[in-house]
């Protein structure tokens, strides 16, 4: 694994390369990794700027129990600058009663903000539960909003 990292508005985000592609985002850097100057760091920088919607860099994902690979690959589905709720997404899985197990998922999601775990909220809407913590979930829910609200007025 190969260790780089680049700068956000919600810290520095440290990210791993295998020989598949990327397989790990971390929040916070990394001690002695470089900062990125591949696709996936071009594509970070390019989604903070606004000027990014969706991401396409190669996914190198090999843990995960059936059912967070069923989730992660829902939060994939959920468009640019809109929410989920947990219990959609367990209803959309096959598991309509599973949305704390939703929420324990995207808590094991190995690559947060490309595989948009930010974009679960609560059933009433409310920002519950993320790794990086509400300030960062609210920063990415917030940019995504206003560049969105941009595009779709433009």
């Amino acid at each position: 694994m190969r260790w780089a990292y680049v700068e956000s508005p919600i810290g520095d985000l440290a990210y791993a390369l295998d020989d598949s592609g990327l397989c790990n985002v971390h929040f916070g850097g990394r001690p002695g990794a470089p900062l990125g100057t591949d696709d996936v760091a071009d594509q970070l920088r390019a989604y903070f700027a606004g000027s990014l919607t969706s991401f396409d860099v190669k996914l190198s994902v090999t843990k995960g129990s059936s059912f967070e690979r069923a989730v992660w690959d829902q939060m994939l589905q959920i468009p640019y600058g809109e929410t989920r709720s947990y219990g959609f997404v367990a209803a959309a899985v096959g598991e309509p009663g599973g949305a704390q197990a939703v929420g324990t998922a995207c808590n094991r999601n190995p690559i947060p903000v490309i595989v948009p775990c930010h974009r679960i909220v609560g059933a009433d809407g409310k920002l519950v539960g993320f790794g990086g913590g509400l300030d960062r979930k609210r920063i990415l829910l917030e940019l995504e909003a206003n560049v969105k609200m941009q595009l779709d007025w433009s």
